[in-house]
């Protein structure tokens, strides 16, 4: 037999969750304290986007109970609108399973890996399967699944199903166990579900952490984000082979009504005007075009003034609830935040927001504390890779009052947040730790950055200016009997008359730096918070 054919014999089809349980450090899971974090990050990223599908304001419980030898078991409960029967199993055991993927719109999770990936985990791990609990309404039974992955066909293996008694009006919970390790610090479940309070202050987050400690993240405010509407691609992000497959799946008639209906920001005339350049007619059947008449029409697209892609896709967080959400988790003494008008990259529309807390517990001797979000989600990983980071280390902060080293990060008590929000964002891996470095995101996040440190920098430079101004009435103050003194003998006024007409210069002085204190509010004043945490309230420029 030729060796050809006996190597055809060992070809063979590899299933997506075959590839991804080698493979499982591209998702998230390359060590057991990343790999906690990751469970948890998957199941809080679906209950927020499910509950805002559904109008709902979030309330989610999560607990982690520590078993033993590096072994967890994680619960994530939410009130969303819960998941119809038939649909909970491929959602939690199917890889690349999801009703995002194809849809132009801001949303958490889009790929339909993540809570899946989770779910497999577990099964490496421990081999136990994932327990679901599902209701979709009051009056209807809640439905509980114990699922496993069938790794070589990628499809879910359900060990148990039985319609159970659950207090949940509506919602969803997933149990999980994991081999995995808890530890505090920057990139931990605690500081994760921290600065998710803060990108998403309409949500409530219970979490009780494996010390049977439990923090409450109130929400900021009652209003739930606006909900993205979808839209259709904009033409100047689509690439060669794109148009190949939409040209060839469409169901419309002619070249000018594909480039109408399967298109934003084409109407008739920018349609002909796009067939005019490309040398075609505005009635060729799109299934008959050749790759000759694809290439000429996407370069006759980039040559085209065509509007920009509409926002409607997108939600910011908006500047007054980012610096809400700031205030709530950060402590510090100034806050700022700016929000960007929308930009486009590849054709596709983002808007990136930056906010500041400066001041507070934070110390001045180490590099500023970088908070970094992607569609409301932190990133925590892979922050050296990120064009958040390299946006703020290309910033000059020196004006603002802040050290800085070139080509590292300022120096100060700072808090820096930088946020991406988009129908698509550029991820640098499966695992979406980092945004890519697409010259307009950089560019964004510079500009808002810039914007906020001027506020910064003027708030800095008044603070220091009624500093200089107490010491010197301090040092005044205690000289005044010396200078008194002098000035009784070279005038020959009386010593008493002298001190007291100084000391009521100096008063004027002292009230005069009390007033503007007040009216830039450079004194903290101590609040509880809903927590019962104190915590210092925020000044603000005037």
């Amino acid at each position: 037999m030729a060796i050809a054919e006996e190597l055809a014999k060992k070809q063979k089809d590899i299933s997506v969750a075959e590839f991804f349980e080698r493979n499982r450090h591209l998702l998230g899971f390359d060590n057991k304290r990343k790999a906690l974090l990751t469970v948890v990050k998957e199941a809080v990223d679906n209950s927020l986007d499910a509950c805002e599908e559904a109008k709902t304001l979030p309330e989610i419980n999560i607990q982690i109970v520590e078993m033993g030898n590096d072994r967890f078991r994680i619960s994530v409960e939410d009130n969303g609108p819960g998941i119809v029967k038939k649909q909970i199993p491929n959602i939690f055991a199917k890889l690349l399973y999801g009703s995002k993927f194809h849809t132009m719109k801001q949303a958490r999770g889009q790929q339909g890996i993540g809570i899946s990936a989770a779910v497999l985990y577990a099964q490496l791990t421990t081999g136990r399967p994932a327990k679901i609990w599902s209701r979709i309404e009051a009056d209807k039974p809640a439905q509980y699944f114990e699922l496993h992955i069938d790794t070589q066909t990628n499809t879910p293996e359900i060990v148990k199903e039985e319609e159970t008694n659950w207090k949940k009006e509506h919602g969803t919970k997933i149990e999980l166990d994991v081999d995995a390790t808890y530890q505090k610090g920057d990139q931990s479940v605690d500081s994760y579900l921290k600065q998710t309070a803060i990108a998403n202050p309409h949500a409530t987050i219970i979490y009780t952490n494996p010390k049977a400690e439990q923090l409450i993240f109130p929400r900021a405010t009652d209003k739930l984000p606006k909900e993205p509407i979808e839209i259709k691609p904009h033409p100047y992000g689509i690439e060669l082979g794109i148009m190949l497959k939409m040209v060839k799946n469409t169901d419309c008639r002619t070249l000018q009504s594909f480039l109408t209906q399967e298109f934003s920001r084409v109407g008739p005339q920018t349609a002909k005007e796009i067939c005019d350049k490309a040398g075609l007619f505005t009635n060729m059947k799109p299934g008959e075009l050749q790759l000759p008449h694809v290439e000429k029409l996407v370069e006759a697209i980039k040559n085209t003034k065509i509007i920009a892609p509409s926002t409607d896709c997108i939600v910011p967080i908006g500047e007054d609830l980012l610096e809400k959400g700031l205030r709530k988790e950060v402590a510090a003494e100034f806050y700022t935040a700016v929000s960007r008008s929308p930009d486009v990259y590849k054709g596709i529309p983002f808007v990136i927001e930056v906010a500041l807390a400066y001041g507070g517990q934070q110390t001045g001797e180490e590099p500023i504390r970088l908070l970094r979000f992607a569609n409301r989600v932190p990133l925590l990983y892979q922050q050296g890779s990120c064009a958040g980071t390299k946006s703020v280390v290309q910033t000059n902060w020196k004006p603002y009052g802040l050290g800085q080293s070139q080509g590292a990060l300022p120096v100060g008590p700072l808090t820096v947040v930088v946020s991406m929000v988009s129908v698509w964002p550029p991820f640098t891996s499966e695992a979406k730790e980092a945004i890519a470095h697409y010259p307009e995101i950089v560019k964004e996040m510079k500009l808002a950055l810039q914007e906020a440190g001027r506020r910064l920098g003027s708030y800095v430079n008044k603070k220091r200016r009624v500093s200089d101004q107490q010491e010197r009435v301090n040092i005044f103050e205690n000289y005044i009997p010396e200078v008194a003194d002098a000035l009784y003998r070279l005038t020959g006024v009386g010593k008493e008359k002298i001190i007291e007409s100084m000391r009521r210069m100096l008063e004027k002085n002292k009230e005069y730096i009390a007033a503007h204190k007040e009216a830039h509010k450079v004194e903290a004043t101590e609040k509880k918070d809903k927590e019962g945490q104190v915590r210092l309230a925020g000044f603000e420029d005037e």
